[in-house]
């Protein structure tokens, strides 16, 4: 048997393997502490919610309300929505996105509805899915009519579930 140094021997490599496992172990710790350490951060940081709620209101005036005639259906291109007039002269401001994919619904006047051109979802006057593939109904926004004008808060786009008569709006 022959009785060699460490140098000769196949330790040297098997050292190499050590340092280099102690190195990845040691990166992966560095690592580890830092993901722990962004955590505790981000915990601490204000939500992005609570700045949305914080939101200051955006009214754009729409027009007057005797430029909406009774059961009609405006389109507001450049607000991305639509000016709803109830019969019983209620105002209801809907998207125009539809909550599916995000093109633009169209209001058709013969059927009464609202169509997706995309993937033929359709909605009632008061953006109730009646068709899908849309998930919910069009999204609305809160009329507010002061002094004989409309005015919509296009801030606060609400996503809803259902259409509730609390949420057109009446001139008092």
């Amino acid at each position: 048997m022959m009785n060699k140094k460490d140098g000769e021997t196949g330790n040297a490599p098997i050292v190499g393997r050590r340092i280099f496992m102690k190195r990845i172990w040691k990166i992966l710790g560095l690592v580890a502490v830092a993901e722990f350490l962004f955590f505790i951060i981000s915990l601490l940081r204000p939500s992005r919610e609570i700045n949305k709620s914080r939101s200051v209101l955006t009214l754009r005036d729409i027009g007057n309300v005797e430029d909406f005639p009774a059961g009609s259906v405006t389109p507001d291109r450049i607000n991305r929505l639509y000016i709803i007039r109830e019969q019983d002269g209620g105002f209801l401001a809907l998207s125009i996105t539809c909550p599916h994919l995000g093109c633009s619904v169209l209001w058709d006047e013969a059927r009464q509805q609202f169509d997706c051109p995309c993937h033929s979802s359709a909605f009632d006057r008061h953006g109730v899915v009646l068709s899908s593939p849309a998930p919910r109904p069009l999204d609305y926004f809160p009329v507010i009519i002061e002094e004989g004008k409309v005015r919509v808060d296009i801030s606060q786009g609400t996503r809803r579930r259902r259409f509730e008569p609390n949420q057109v709006t009446y001139a008092v």
